[in-house]
């Protein structure tokens, strides 16, 4: 069990059968969209194959405003894209051009390479918008971290949904409550979206290692204990977790199988320091490829 402090500025740790620790965002400016980054944490680097996290708005465009992620890599990961407000137009270096918007998921697998740009389109631009969502990576497990880049768009009419009273689940990527997304994960992973009326309880699916329970909006109740949008709750394995929505709430559910050591440096995540060496090297001397489309600009390796 983790140690954590109260004056800890990531994390606030809590003594309980259910919950290992809680994880608050931290507020990160990202030019003209400001997120809260929860993973990686100074006391939390991943929860399954997750080792990435960022929570994107609600933020509001007016006409002419937009976001513009110039083109840059990755490696040895996936990224996933989940919008409940907005789109983002996507495109990357294996020809890929998609729009997203909300349900739908673009799962990208970096692999041994792939570098994509994240825009806003431009009739939203025009006319100003709300978006809102997650943007997450998930790490490749051992002995398929340098697989072929590839892109998968799954609309929201693809993904399993489960009703109950009160309560409306979205199977995004992996397993869940028996049933199985279509998007291409290599590793055991859960990750759905959850929205509790006021008063409605939810049992966490079990079936996996590691676990959270991120709240997106509203609040929930668990364990006792209220907890408001913007945090995260690591659950102590195989613990019986049944959260509440102490408001109407949307919730993520997050986890999967353990990951083995893995070091993260800017945009790359790999299991050997040397590959990501690699990776700046190859980056800096502009070896990666481009994006069709989008090819005359690109974000710098930091110095």
């Amino acid at each position: 069990m983790s140690r954590l402090h109260e004056h800890d500025p990531d994390c606030a740790h809590r003594e309980s059968a259910l919950i290992d620790l809680v994880i608050a965002g931290r507020p990160t400016d990202l030019g003209s969209l400001r997120v809260s980054r929860v993973l990686p944490s100074r006391l939390r680097r991943s929860v399954g194959p997750f080792v990435f996290w960022d929570h994107m708005g609600p933020a509001t465009f007016a006409p002419g405003e937009g976001i513009d992620v110039r083109p840059h890599p990755h490696i040895a990961l996936a990224t996933m894209t989940y919008l409940l407000e907005g789109a983002i137009l996507h495109r990357d270096s294996v020809g890929t051009e998609q729009r997203i918007g909300p349900g739908d998921v673009n799962w990208m697998l970096a692999g041994k390479g792939i570098v994509h740009s994240e825009r806003t389109p431009e009739e939203l631009r025009q006319s100003g918008y709300r978006l809102h969502g997650i943007q997450t990576w998930i790490a490749l497990p051992d002995g398929q971290e340098e697989v072929e880049p590839a892109f998968e768009h799954h609309p929201l009419a693809t993904l399993p949904r489960l009703s109950r009273p009160g309560a409306d689940l979205i199977v995004i990527a992996g397993t869940a409550y028996g049933t199985h997304a279509p998007t291409g994960v290599l590793s055991p992973t859960l990750f759905v979206h959850a929205r509790l009326t006021a008063g409605v309880t939810l049992e966490v699916d079990d079936t996996h290692e590691e676990r959270a329970v991120y709240v997106v909006r509203g609040s929930l109740l668990c364990d006792g204990q209220r907890y408001e949008a913007g945090t995260m709750l690591v659950l102590q394995p195989k613990a019986a977790v049944v959260i509440e929505g102490a408001t109407d709430t949307d919730v993520m559910l997050l986890g999967g199988a353990p990951l083995g050591p893995r070091h993260m440096w800017w945009n790359f995540v790999s299991s050997s320091r040397e590959r990501i060496e690699q990776a700046k090297a190859d980056w800096q001397a502009r070896r990666f490829p481009v994006v069709p489309g989008d090819d005359r600009e690109f974000i710098p390796l930091p110095t």
